[in-house]
């Protein structure tokens, strides 16, 4: 199911200025390899968020190789960081290389390993933590990163619409996952969420 309409997508996109040649690259790379990447307009958004909060320190669960890390950093300031979490070993390097070619290695830091372990030792607090991990650990991403985000901070989640399948009978592990996820986000009290239909649906929420 389409979340957005494709012509309308292909409006949006129409829309978009040119991207710089390192991130043309990336989004070749994800097309060539069918690896998932949040694209640029969610691109767009979580750069747009980084800026508007003001977020100095960002960490992801789950970061392949650094696409939506480049457009969090881009909205940063020169002292800000982004940590990012793969199990990956080849993507981290493509990340880091990536990244430096966009003079952005420094504000970039690469933790391999299994993002919900890594979460668990992370230091927070975090101005924003972003959540695009295999779909069925969504519900347990939150219940570890919550305490980890500052109040005033923001938790994003991509894939929240999950192909239109969270709006059917669907009872695989990864839609469950995504629908516990959703539940919880509107309904604990300290987090204000909005569902936002672009792409495959991302999820922003401040916690109060």
């Amino acid at each position: 199911m389409e979340i957005v309409h494709p012509e309308i997508e292909g409006y949006l996109e129409h829309l978009l200025p040119a991207r710089e040649p390192v991130v043309a690259e990336m989004e070749a790379l994800a097309e060539k390899i069918h690896f998932p990447i949040v694209g640029p307009l969610v691109g767009r958004l979580l750069f747009q968020l980084a800026l508007i909060h003001r977020a100095e320190r960002v960490l992801e669960l789950g970061s392949g190789f650094g696409y939506s890390a480049y457009w969090f950093a881009k909205g940063l300031p020169k002292t800000g960081r982004v940590i990012c979490t793969e199990g990956s070993a080849d993507r981290i390097g493509q990340g880091v290389e990536f990244l430096r070619r966009a003079g952005l290695g420094n504000q970039v830091t690469f933790r391999q390993g299994d993002a919900l372990e890594l979460v668990a030792r992370a230091e927070g607090p975090f101005d924003i933590i972003f959540c695009d991990i295999d779909k069925a650990s969504y519900p347990n991403a939150l219940s570890l990163a919550l305490p980890k985000l500052r109040p005033g901070g923001l938790f994003i989640a991509d894939n929240v619409l999950w192909s239109g399948r969270v709006a059917t009978a669907s009872d695989d592990p990864d839609t469950t996952g995504i629908k516990t996820f959703n539940k919880s986000i509107y309904t604990l009290p300290e987090l204000t969420t909005t569902i936002i239909p672009l792409r495959d649906g991302v999820s922003v929420s401040l916690k109060r």
